[in-house]
């Protein structure tokens, strides 16, 4: 199955596009690789990518720019790669319309978790009807929440917080999103709400809210629930 993936991948340094394409097609990708912006606009539409690897620091157009415009037509998953240390920028990208991000530098098994989970998404055509990862377990048919075997209560804001993470599972949701998403679009932009109401759900579902199993914080980003174990 995997032989049939393709990932087109949009990296101007010549050096890491050859270390990502080597580790990607060891592990049974197809790889077409662009060197620049306009090249990566190209081949989006012409390869037909099932994943998109794309650099923000392009020499010719801009990554945003270029996402900007595959966002037009596409709806394919894409994976933002990024040494910019800017918070903003990574919040931008995704609420632009990118799936994931992955800040430089970082290792071949992280980039392989990432696009599993991309991959995941695009073919579950809805959400999956359970989560389960290590302990915790959500039945979204029963709204029902269970720690080792044994239900946990949670407030209605708290149970939409924790669905619309996990049926999003593996990927980082910005705090502008989940503010939306919840509270809708005129929503004071103060996340506060968001904040205790996410300490809330740690103290229910995690041993050590200091030290989350499930609800990761990207710090000045958003939140990130562990993957769905369930298949």
């Amino acid at each position: 199955m995997k032989a049939r993936i393709k990932i087109l991948l949009i990296e101007d340094d010549k050096s890491i596009s050859r270390f990502i394409a080597t580790a990607l097609e060891g592990n049974g990708y197809k790889i077409m690789a662009a060197l620049t912006g306009k090249e990566g606009i190209s081949l989006a539409a012409s390869f037909c990518p099932d994943v998109i690897l794309l650099d923000l620091g392009l020499p010719d157009v801009d990554g945003l720019q270029v996402l900007k415009q595959i966002r037009t037509w596409s709806n394919v998953p894409v994976i933002v790669l990024s040494a910019r240390t800017k918070e903003q920028e990574k919040v931008e990208a995704l609420d632009m319309g990118a799936d994931d991000y992955i800040t430089k530098p970082f290792g071949t098994e992280e980039l392989m978790a990432r696009i599993r989970t991309c991959m995941r998404h695009r073919h579950s055509g809805t959400p999956d009807r359970i989560y389960k990862a290590l302990n915790l377990e959500i039945n979204f048919e029963k709204r029902l929440v269970k720690l080792e075997g044994k239900e946990i209560h949670l407030t209605q804001i708290e149970y939409q917080l924790l669905t619309l993470l996990a049926e999003n599972s593996g990927r980082v949701l910005t705090y502008s999103f989940i503010m939306n998403a919840i509270w809708g679009p005129y929503m004071d932009s103060n996340n506060q709400i968001l904040r205790v109401n996410m300490a809330n759900i740690r103290r229910k579902i995690e041993k050590n809210p200091a030290q989350p199993q499930y609800v990761f914080t990207e710090i000045g980003i958003g939140y990130r629930m562990l993957d769905n174990e369930h298949v």
